[in-house]
């Protein structure tokens, strides 16, 4: 094992070339949270993220596992840096777990801490402290700018819908109106919070709490339509607010043609999975996906296999 001082020095030094390259591009992007580094150094599995005035840096160990370097000189070395101060970064441990078994319930010390954020002229918030994330998937940048951009005018349906980002930057683009789902309340009532932190109407944009597979199925039944539909379903869920246990891997195809069915002939759909070992099964008949996944891996997220995405239109 390589000695902890040269690797904290070695640390420090990569997050400062990150730092500095990094917050040039994000500015130039009207962005103000991103991804500054990511287990570059092997022996450290740290990953660090900007989100406004404020830094989160996690680390990854196994159940068994210690860290090489105490936890605030890691503290040090990322605010040293970042030319920022200790209190702006907040810690988080993240044990190996099967993302089988992996929750997303509010942790028991819970702050209710909320930083306010901005993306291409879109508030947003997000929580550092109380949550397994934070409530904006950085990584997805790109995609909430595909759908801004083409949403105006059109009827909106976000699936899967969090904390409501892709719901924001659908009002921000004009959308005519929005349905977004979720099973969760608190993410839900976080989404809410984005919309009216922009002072988008809330007559337009209507959030539903339900099972998303039994909201596809009923929307058929009733002849829902929409222009545009964005789908980045969980690796798997088994809440007990849901009828049995969701496997994005098994389930997807049924879900994603379930939601076709809700498209015009000249809509279109955007799936995303972040499974590592994801199999896409292909689009229902009728239908064509082509893979996006290059083009919506933001500059921060390069070389690095986040998720996979596709576009679903007519054939």
């Amino acid at each position: 094992m390589a000695d902890p001082a040269e690797l904290l020095a070695a640390f420090e030094n990569r997050i400062a070339k990150r730092w500095r390259h990094l917050r040039k591009w994000a500015k130039r992007e009207g962005t103000d949270c991103f991804r500054v580094y990511v287990r570059d150094i092997p022996e450290l599995p740290y990953a660090l993220d900007v989100y406004g005035p404020r830094l989160l840096l996690q680390q990854y160990l196994r159940a068994d596992e210690a860290g090489v370097i105490p936890a605030e000189d890691a503290i040090a070395a990322v605010a040293r840096a970042t030319e920022r101060t200790a209190a702006d970064v907040v810690m988080k441990l993240r044990r190996k777990v099967d993302r089988r078994h992996e929750q997303h319930e509010r942790a028991p010390t819970a702050t209710g801490r909320m930083t306010e954020v901005n993306e291409s002229g879109v508030r947003l918030l997000v929580n550092l402290e109380d949550y397994l994330d934070t409530g904006l998937f950085l990584d997805h940048r790109p995609l909430r700018t595909i759908v801004r951009e083409r949403s105006a005018g059109k009827r909106v349906l976000n699936l899967f819908c969090y904390t409501g980002s892709i719901t924001a930057h659908a009002a921000a683009g004009g959308a005519g109106r929005s349905v977004s789902v979720d099973l969760s309340n608190t993410y839900l009532a976080w989404a809410r919070r984005n919309l009216e932190l922009n002072r988008f109407p809330a007559d337009r944009h209507v959030f539903e709490r339900a099972d998303v597979r039994e909201w596809l199925r009923a929307a058929r039944v009733r002849g829902d339509r929409f222009d545009l539909i964005v789908m980045d379903p969980p690796a798997y869920s088994s809440s007990k607010k849901m009828t049995g246990v969701f496997d994005v891997q098994r389930d997807h195809a049924g879900l994603v043609a379930d939601a076709a069915a809700l498209l015009p002939a000249d809509g279109e759909m955007y799936f995303s999975a972040n499974l590592r070992d994801f199999r896409f099964d292909g689009a229902p008949a009728g239908w064509r996906a082509t893979d996006i996944s290059e083009e919506t891996i933001p500059e921060d997220f390069r070389n690095h296999r986040i998720h996979r995405c596709w576009r679903i239109a007519a054939a």
